[in-house]
């Protein structure tokens, strides 16, 4: 009888040792299957793409979003952080965007930081609708000493306006409600959709400095514009 008890807490010892076995192994198991799972994971999340202007003071998930995805590059911002706050160093992460973007360092997201951003964030989504500004790239320009022809390429179907003048045209993102003024001569270069883009300014003045911008907008209302830039006509 004695050694029959002896077996069975033996036999009971045993399985309790062997339960525990499994379930440490079990718990191992699981912590290598999650850790598996973190390390293929992608290290960033893709950002929601933002539906108005932002600067210094301004709060909102859509603030976070920005965070987030300026926080996927370490030498726009290093610090990382994901407040919600627009604050200084959004600010500063925002003016390193858009030095790496050909544009105006302000550090404040204006009309003209707005859709490239929208352009580069555009695997979010969650807003649902076409949000991404069409971009506009590859502009060269030809001059005569009455003409200038432009043409240049869109990321996807717009329509397009050239606005000119001899006086240089103002936009700015420095402020709200200063957003964008354009005035001058516009020459409404198509209304339907595409992606290659061709304008002729004609009747110019020989020997004289014009001042350009090119407008796009897709058909889903979303606008780009280009910085103004100059030429000077043929002599």
């Amino acid at each position: 009888m004695f050694l029959f008890l002896a077996r069975q807490r033996l036999v009971e010892g045993l399985s309790i040792k062997i339960n525990n076995m499994i379930k440490n192994l079990s718990f191992k198991l699981g912590l290598m299957t999650l850790a598996l799972m973190l390390m293929s994971a992608p290290l960033f999340a893709k950002a929601e793409m933002l539906n108005r202007e932002l600067e210094v003071g301004s709060t909102g998930s859509d603030v976070g979003s920005l965070q987030t995805f300026l926080a996927q590059d370490v030498t726009l911002y290093p610090q990382g952080l994901v407040t919600n706050y627009f604050g200084f160093l959004t600010k500063a992460a925002v003016s390193n965007f858009q030095s790496r973007n050909g544009l105006p360092p302000v550090g404040r997201v204006g009309p003209m930081t707005l859709p490239v951003l929208n352009a580069q964030m555009s695997g979010g989504g969650s807003m649902g609708g076409d949000r991404s500004a069409p971009m506009i790239y590859s502009l060269n320009l030809g001059t005569t000493n009455t003409t200038a022809t432009l043409n240049w390429n869109t990321s996807e179907g717009a329509a397009a306006i050239v606005y000119y003048s001899t006086s240089p045209i103002a936009l700015s993102e420095s402020g709200p409600n200063t957003a964008i003024t354009v005035y001058g001569t516009s020459l409404l270069v198509h209304t339907d959709l595409r992606v290659s883009h061709s304008a002729t300014l004609m009747g110019l003045q020989s020997n004289t400095v014009y001042y350009y911008v090119v407008y796009t907008r897709d058909g889903s209302s979303n606008e780009s514009i280009t910085w103004p830039s100059s030429f000077r006509t043929n002599s």
